[in-house]
Parts: structure tokens; sequence; C-alpha cells
């Protein structure tokens, strides 16, 4: 019987998981912070990739709770030789995780006193049990589970065929690696910019340090004005095109990853073609009411398994929608004007979505209310690039 009598193969990272419940949830109670779980972030999904990834170097019985083992069901190949798939995500998990980690120690998030300021305003906002119990169960439980979640597409690469690494891994790897840089590039400039505000503000005051172009990245050394200091938030750069683009980037990383076994040539893997009844029986069966159960029954068996393997980059995606919906709510009630104008210029995410909002405005806009909204978004600006382009 192994915890909670769930599949072998997830026991050890269950039985970690809801230590790292526990620990989080008592050290919230304790310190009155909630945002222990913020804290461990960046290092959970790398501790339950590297476990598949490393999983012959572990014994075949657990010798006590919580030591790391690979049970008898993975399977004698499984556990005795590994995966080169499982050690090239870990690969870039691990990188991802060294970014991460650095991004976080710089905003001091690894200061036990520090905590994420949109849960002080949402306590504010709820009678204490009612925070406690969100508390609980979306800060302590949903996050833990979906950084577990997370390293499962190695579970599935570890259970596929050990066989050499196909052109599709190198190119998912090359494409993780170049989200990172994007997720890097964003998060500096974001830096950058609040340490110009910061020095811009203050007005010279020989407490805040005076903002040096040279003392941040190259990326990130961008043409900051007046204008954008009293703006209030960052919208050059890369936050031109995207509201949030190290969110963006970080979803993408996560579904990246999450393809790296389904288009693999060995199952479990994506569906072929083959796998899926031809269209002229599709077609028959949606209008004749006596099929729609057998055609339903069929595309779940042949779907529901990627939709299950694909789950960890939906939970993370609808988890930053929810973060960057009460942000955004936030940096509205605070810059109202500006930060409308920036939703109506700018996609949340993706930047495709950002040239559907100009053309929306070039459609429906006068070219007064189109100015009024860049200047209130970059200031003082006569043309923006994304308009250079459309023209």
């Amino acid at each position: 019987m192994t915890l909670l009598d769930i599949s072998p193969t997830l026991d050890w990272p269950a039985q970690f998981c809801v230590f790292s419940m526990t620990v989080t949830w008592v050290a919230s109670l304790v310190t009155g912070n909630v945002s222990q779980v913020d804290r461990l972030w960046t290092f959970l999904p790398t501790i339950y990739a590297a476990y598949y990834a490393f999983l012959p170097l572990l014994p075949n019985e657990q010798p006590f709770l919580l030591f790391p083992y690979a049970p008898k069901e993975f399977g004698w190949a499984t556990a005795t030789s590994y995966s080169p798939r499982a050690l090239l995500m870990f690969g870039v998990i691990f990188i991802w995780m060294c970014r991460l980690t650095y991004n976080a120690w710089r905003r001091g998030m690894f200061d036990l006193s520090e905590e994420d300021y949109r849960w002080a305003i949402v306590r504010n906002s709820m009678p204490s049990f009612l925070f406690q119990l969100l508390n609980i169960g979306f800060i302590v439980i949903i996050q833990n589970v979906l950084l577990l979640m997370l390293a499962l597409p190695l579970r599935t690469a570890v259970k596929q065929p050990h066989s050499p690494l196909t052109a599709s891994d190198y190119a998912l790897a090359a494409l993780v690696l170049f989200l990172i840089g994007v997720e890097s590039v964003a998060d500096n400039q974001q830096n950058a910019f609040h340490a110009y505000k910061h020095a811009f503000l203050s007005g010279g005051k020989e407490d805040v340090k005076a903002y040096r172009a040279d003392d941040h990245w190259v990326g990130s050394r961008l043409k900051w004005t007046p204008d954008d200091a009293k703006r209030g938030f960052v919208s050059q750069g890369l936050w031109r095109y995207s509201r949030h683009p190290n969110f963006f980037a970080e979803q993408a990383i996560w579904w990246v990853i999450a393809l790296f076994p389904l288009v693999a040539p060995a199952a479990p893997n994506f569906p072929s073609v083959e796998d899926l009844p031809p269209l002229r029986t599709i077609a028959l069966s949606l209008i004749t009411p006596d099929l729609h159960k057998p055609l339903a029954e069929v595309l779940k068996l042949v779907l529901y398994p990627t939709f299950i393997h694909l789950s960890p980059a939906i939970g993370l995606s609808a988890l930053f929608f929810a973060s960057s919906t009460l942000s955004e709510k936030i940096s509205k009630k605070k810059y109202p004007a500006a930060y409308t104008a920036y939703q109506r210029r700018v996609a949340r995410f993706a930047p495709v979505g950002t040239l559907f909002k100009l053309a929306q405005l070039m459609l429906f806009a006068s070219e007064e209310e189109r100015r009024k909204v860049d200047t209130l978004v970059w200031g003082s600006v006569s043309e923006t690039p994304l308009e250079k382009k459309s023209m």
C-alpha cells in the first residue's frame, strides 16, 4: 500500500508534496506570512524532475518515509537505465531554476519577512477565517500540487523507450532556452525601470540610490524618460508588446516541456491520424443521434490522455490568468487612466494579441483617440514600432 493508495510511480513525489504542504502551511501560521510556497517555487519542480530523471540512482525499496525510491512498478528498464529525454528535460528545468532563483533573490523573496504585496490586499478584503481557508486550499494545497504536476511530463518520458534523442528534442530544448532568455530580458527591464522610477521620483534624496544604466544588464538599458516614471508602470521594451511578457514566457516554457514526450516518436505521445476515426465517419456520427455516444467514447479514448498530459500547463496558465487579473486590478486602481489605456493597447500575454488591439483601434477609434491612448501608455510619442510595421 503506497501513500494515499495512488500510483506507485507517484508515491514518493506525493509524499514529498504532502510534506511541503505541511511545512509551508505551518510556516504561514507561525509567521503570519503566506508567501512560503513562493520561496520554494523555483526549487520544487526541479526536485520532482530530478526524481524522474535520476531513477537508476535510487533503491527499489523505501527504507523510510520521504526517502526517494524507484518502485518496481516503473519496470526494470526504466529503473535501471537513464532516459536521454528525461535528462535533457531536467537540464533545461535546472537552467530555468537557476535563472528564476536569481531573480527571486534579487527581489528579496528569500527574506522570511517578505510577502507578496497582493496577499495583504486580499487579506484585508475578507474575514480572517475565509483568508485562512484560501491559504490552506489555494496557496498551500493547489499550488504545491501544481508544482508537482509540472514535472509529470518527465514521468511520461521515462516510460518511453530510452532511445537516442530526436530532432524534436533538440528543437524543443532550444525553444525553452530561448523562452528563458525572453523571461530574463523582461524581468531585467522591469527591474531597471523600477530603479529609474524610484530614483526619479525621490527627487535626488541621498538615501535613494541614483539610477545608473551601467548597473543593469545591457538588454535593460532602455532610454527611460520622466513620462515613464510618472506613469508608474513599465511599458517599454518587451512590455511594449505584452503586459506580462515574463508571465507569457513562463507559461510557454512549461507548455513546451509538456510537449517533449508528446511529440516524441514512441508512445505515450500525441495520437496519430490513424488513431482517429476517418472524417467521413465523424461527419456521419455527428448527424446520426444513435452514433453520438459511440463517437464521444472513441474521441475520449484517443484525446483524453493528451489532455491529461497537458493538464499541468493548462493549470499553470489558469493560475497566471488569475494572478495577473488580481495584479491588473490593483494597477488599474493606482493608475486608472494610464493602465486602462495600456489594457486597451497591449495584450495581456501573447504579443500577437497586441497586433489585434492595434487593428481594433485603427478601425474603430479616431486618430485623436489613438494618439491619446498612445500618449497615456508611452508618453509623448508620435509613432510606435507596431504602427510603423503595419504601414
